[in-house]
């Protein structure tokens, strides 16, 4: 067993964990963070994306050992204190940008880095950044408008 320090969503964080362990299972069993998502294991699918240090990862590739003195967020981390959703949630619920909602925390926090991003997004970046993550359900025309109009809101979209 190896302890790990860490930061998830602003709180410290301290885990026991086997080497083996990956991010996306010590999030979800030492942690109780249950939204990041396991799809496929084998980081094709997104489904477990979270951003450390501030850069997307797939929480399946990652070992939990090596988010030792990270900063990680996850989706728990996008709503404020009170539950109330930030501007890309808002909009993925008005866009009707989920179905199943099992790849919606990946694509959240996939977007969520791509709209913190200095330049502003365009369509082709858009259609770029969230080409990474796979969605069996709605289409991904939803998905899109649903970040498009977060951009549009958050005054970053170059379209």
């Amino acid at each position: 067993m190896t302890e790990v320090r860490f930061t998830v969503n602003g709180a410290a964080q301290c885990a026991e964990v086997e080497p083996r362990l990956t991010l996306a299972d010590m999030l979800r069993e030492e942690c109780g963070l249950t939204g990041t998502h396991l799809g496929c294991e084998h980081g094709v699918c997104g489904a477990c994306t979270v951003l450390m240090d501030g850069l997307p990862v797939r929480g399946c590739l990652v070992f939990g050992v090596q988010a030792e003195g990270a900063d990680i967020r996850t989706v728990e981390g996008l709503a404020a204190p009170d539950g109330t959703l930030n501007v890309l949630q808002r909009a993925f619920q008005a866009q009707h940008g989920l179905q199943c909602g099992f790849c919606t925390p990946g694509f959240l926090m996939l977007a969520t880095w791509m709209l913190e991003q200095p330049g502003g997004v365009d369509e082709a970046r858009l259609r770029d950044v969230l080409a990474s993550n796979l969605c069996r359900c709605t289409g991904y025309q939803n998905i899109l408008a649903a970040v498009r109009a977060a951009a549009q809101e958050m005054g970053v979209w170059k379209g």
